[in-house]
């Protein structure tokens, strides 16, 4: 499976290259749609603007599994704009400030213009500032430093910068060759591009699925609704394919996939659950079971919507969630490796 591991991650690396914070997901849902549409499927844009897909039209759609990944990441929205010209921004998501110190970002205007900056701490220099190391990293204390020639609020906004512009994080993709992908927004476009590679193998009739099975690519999930609604007649269960936590307590790390038992709001369907765990198994996965504590989901938000499901959660596993994140392509195998015995 080795070439099919390289193509999710070959994905993943396209959908990380294109900005796409929560709500800011055009671009990345016209690759996703586009590259869809190239494997002969008939993907369709959802009101919310997020892409859904059936991977099997020619069979009955009762009893159907719906798979959920999200194609928005963490980001910021400019609040101000100071006097001096600098420009200071609220998270979108999940996005701290203490460990995006120094961190290249770009600000998109709502007229297409891009301009380029770095995000710091206010008078960054150790050498000047005697309270460098004291100060709190927070969104008052930090600010974007734009890469032009700016002194003055109005200097700014002559660019067309404005308040509500979208500031987006350098995701800095690298994958080393010993197989670990490292990258901002792992969360979620690693679990993205492996649908996409399981889209592959289903077009390619490597994979067939033996129930109706659907994927849907959204757009809102680091904000908490990116799965609440567009859930099509006939599904039954909902996966989300989403990042496995690493850390302290946890049986999960990269080289494996994780399934959760249990987040921060509920526990996952039992009978569900039960079998993903006995897919994992089937196809050869190296895997996990793990209770993540502070953590919700895309199959969450489908549930809280009123949706009547069983809910599920796996996903590759990532190290430094929401911050420079790693993540291994064996956890990516063992991640296809469950999907490809769970839908066949």
């Amino acid at each position: 499976m080795e070439h099919v591991v390289n193509d999710a991650v070959e994905q993943a690396l396209a959908l990380l290259a294109i900005d796409s914070p929560s709500g800011y997901t055009e671009t990345v849902a016209q690759y996703t749609y586009n590259h869809l549409k190239d494997l002969g499927f008939e993907p369709q844009y959802t009101r919310k603007g997020a892409v859904l897909v059936n991977l099997t039209p020619n069979l009955p759609q009762a009893g159907g599994l719906l798979l959920l990944a999200h194609l928005d990441t963490l980001g910021g929205m400019i609040s101000r704009i100071t006097g001096e010209g600098r420009i200071h921004i609220v998270n979108v998501g999940g996005l701290r400030p203490h460990n995006c110190e120094g961190e290249n970002v770009r600000i998109r205007t709502r007229d297409g213009k891009v301009y380029t900056g770095t995000f710091q701490l206010h008078n960054p220099s150790a050498h000047v500032n005697p309270d460098y190391a004291d100060t709190p990293r927070t969104f008052d204390t930090m600010e974007v430093v734009l890469d032009e020639e700016v002194e003055s609020r109005e200097d700014v906004k002559a660019l067309g910068i404005s308040n509500g512009d979208v500031v987006c994080f350098d995701p800095r993709t690298t994958v080393t060759p010993s197989g670990y992908i490292k990258s901002r927004f792992l969360d979620d476009k690693l679990s993205a591009g492996i649908l996409l590679a399981l889209a592959r193998q289903v077009a390619h009739g490597n994979v067939t699925p033996t129930r109706p099975v659907w994927l849907h690519l959204t757009g809102y999930e680091e904000v908490g609704h990116g799965g609440s609604t567009s859930v099509p007649a006939g599904i039954t269960d909902v996966v989300a394919v989403d990042m496995g936590c690493v850390g302290d307590n946890l049986e999960g790390e990269e080289r494996k996939v994780s399934i959760c038992a249990k987040d921060g709001r509920s526990p996952y369907d039992y009978a569900l659950t039960s079998q993903l765990i006995e897919a994992a198994k089937a196809g050869g996965a190296d895997y996990a079971v793990d209770i993540f504590t502070n953590y919700g989901s895309d199959a969450d938000a489908t549930l809280s919507a009123g949706y009547e499901v069983r809910h599920g959660l796996i996903g590759p596993g990532v190290f430094a969630s929401h911050g420079y994140e790693r993540s291994h392509k064996k956890g990516v195998l063992s991640t296809l490796k469950l999907l490809d015995a769970f839908v066949g």
